[in-house]
């Protein structure tokens, strides 16, 4: 369920987002707001879960973590068991960046960041020695285009 926004949340959400380490006081200014009510307000944004956390973003290619590919995995299995090995699995993979279980012919896509394809393959071989996986297909990003963790406000 959606929570009830007003305007000053809107700018206040959308100045952490684009710069979480920002000074209360920059963000009361772009809020259109004095300090002591902007802080009650992030207060209650994460009180609310909608502020889930603070963190940084590193930048891959800086780190050696040059090559990142995109897994679409499609199962026969979905029994419960079956689920909770892979999640389990998936969750014990530093590698994997994000993964959704999806609606269609694929069952899950993940996205994933390692050094070169041979950590890619490195990567493959321990997760299908883990879990039984009918197919996957790996796609292997040429460029990143845009990539954003700011949501629309």
């Amino acid at each position: 369920m959606a929570v009830q926004l007003d305007g000053v949340d809107r700018k206040i959400l959308a100045a952490m987002q684009e710069d979480a380490s920002r000074s209360l006081d920059d963000i009361a200014e772009i809020a259109g707001a004095s300090r002591t009510p902007v802080w009650h307000r992030i207060r209650k944004l994460r009180a609310a879960g909608i502020i889930r956390q603070n963190t940084v973003l590193l930048d891959p290619d800086k780190l050696g973590l040059e090559a990142c590919f995109f897994v679409l995995i499609r199962t026969s299995e979905h029994q419960k068991e079956w689920q909770d090995r892979f999640l389990e699995t998936l969750k014990g993979r530093p590698e994997v960046m994000e993964a959704h279980r999806l609606a269609g012919d694929v069952d899950y896509i993940l996205k994933v960041r390692v050094q070169n394809a041979r950590a890619y393959d490195d990567f493959y071989q321990a997760l299908i020695s883990q879990v039984k996986i009918f197919n996957i297909t790996s796609l292997l990003s040429m460029e990143e285009i845009k990539s954003t963790t700011e949501l629309p406000l």
